[in-house]
């Protein structure tokens, strides 16, 4: 039976990612594995730079096998590249902290191919139990009409609205005050803060149940 491990909110966190990739492998103990990656690699912490990299590394050796959905920080950072977000805004929340990553001084001279990267990253992803996203779904519309703006940046009114929709929302976006995953009845959030001294935390699925069977963290 294979397994599948949904990662939070890394944020240049190149360390805790290198750790959690590893447990997970171990974790697996040989039983086929699926990883899906919740978007925001970049910005704020130290190592945006490397932690794309790594992305890109795995994503060649995993190929299928890894999903790597877009954030809200990636977004940002394509629509300052095409003149729909200004830069200034983007540098003062964690940017500044990427291109200081890459060593260049603005967003135009980052790598062509990690831009590239960063365009095909997909913004959901539903395995038949879960929906898969970075920040949630606009609870008033069907979840295949979602806006994109909503996929990469809500935090209210989903957090707060119980309802069901049909799917486990597993998400990131809204850095928790505890180290632990919030699990509601109808969603899953695990950004648990890495960025800012929390752990980073994978969550383990299988096909048997719709909730996670563990979770795993890199402090």
């Amino acid at each position: 039976m294979s397994v599948t491990y949904t990662v939070g909110d890394i944020h240049g966190s190149l360390g805790k990612m290198q750790a959690l990739v590893e447990a997970c492998r171990r974790h697996a103990d040989g039983r086929a594995m699926r990883f899906v990656f919740l978007g925001d690699y970049i910005d704020r912490g130290p190592d945006s730079a490397s932690v794309v990299r790594a992305m890109m590394a795995l994503q060649d050796e995993l190929q299928e096998r890894l999903i790597a959905l877009m954030g809200n920080h990636e977004a940002w950072l394509l629509a300052v590249l095409d003149g729909v977000a200004q830069e200034r805004g983007w540098l003062f929340n964690g940017g500044a902290q990427t291109l200081l990553s890459y060593g260049v001084r603005a967003a135009s001279d980052l790598p062509r191919a990690h831009l590239e990267w960063m365009r095909s990253l997909r913004l959901s992803y539903d395995d038949g139990r879960r929906l898969f996203v970075h920040a949630g779904v606009n609870p008033d519309k069907p979840l295949d009409a979602q806006a994109e703006h909503d996929l990469l940046w809500i935090r209210e009114p989903f957090l707060t609205d119980g309802r069901d929709y049909g799917r486990l929302v597993v998400h990131g976006h809204t850095p928790l005050e505890t180290t632990e995953p919030e699990l509601r009845r109808n969603r899953l959030n695990l950004d648990t803060a890495a960025v800012f001294g929390g752990p980073l935390t994978a969550a383990v699925f299988d096909d048997t149940q719709t909730e996670p069977l563990a979770y795993l963290q890199a402090a």
